[in-house]
């Protein structure tokens, strides 16, 4: 079995929200870390466990950032983590367990893994995975909102997300 060390220089975990019902609001995680296990050749094989400090959210607005960060909506002082634990990887989806504010629920999003590669500028082997999917917010206790006078809200209770993760073999 091989470790694997998440790039997070080469990795990201963005997400995307509809405001108001006409647009969608997207930001970002900029601290978060995982691992990987398991051998390259067998997607079956492997294992990955990742967190995702709440308090390094970046919607490019202080005051909402402030406001997500709030009990309101992730509460980052008394649940400073998202975390998410694979079950199972095949070749399209991965299944585990995602745990945010407190709140942990079984999960199965699309996964497209790209394979292991030689880095050029260290000589290392390298391997990534894609992950896309859509969680609902209010499943993990994440329910603030506010009702619109034209009909709708003001959040949607769907979350879009893209983590992207590059990883190199731990020597």
């Amino acid at each position: 079995m091989t470790n694997f060390k998440l790039d997070p220089v080469h990795s990201s975990v963005a997400f995307s929200v509809k405001h108001l019902m006409v647009s969608k609001i997207t930001g970002e995680f900029k601290d978060f870390d995982g691992e990987l296990t398991g051998d390259v050749n067998d997607i079956s094989s492997l294992q990955f466990k990742g967190s995702v400090k709440v308090d390094s959210i970046d919607t490019r607005n202080a005051d909402r950032d402030g406001h997500l960060k709030s009990a309101d909506f992730f509460d980052a002082e008394q649940y400073p983590d998202i975390t998410f634990v694979s079950e199972s990887i095949t070749d399209s989806k991965v299944t585990g367990n995602l745990t945010i504010k407190g709140e942990t629920h079984q999960e199965t999003f699309d996964i497209e893994y790209n394979g292991a590669s030689k880095n050029p500028m260290t000589g290392g082997q390298v391997t990534g995975i894609v992950v896309t999917g859509k969680i609902n917010r209010e499943d993990y206790g994440i329910s603030w909102n506010q009702a619109l006078e034209t009909g709708g809200v003001m959040v949607s209770k769907d979350v879009a997300f893209t983590v992207g993760l590059e990883f190199a073999i731990e020597e």
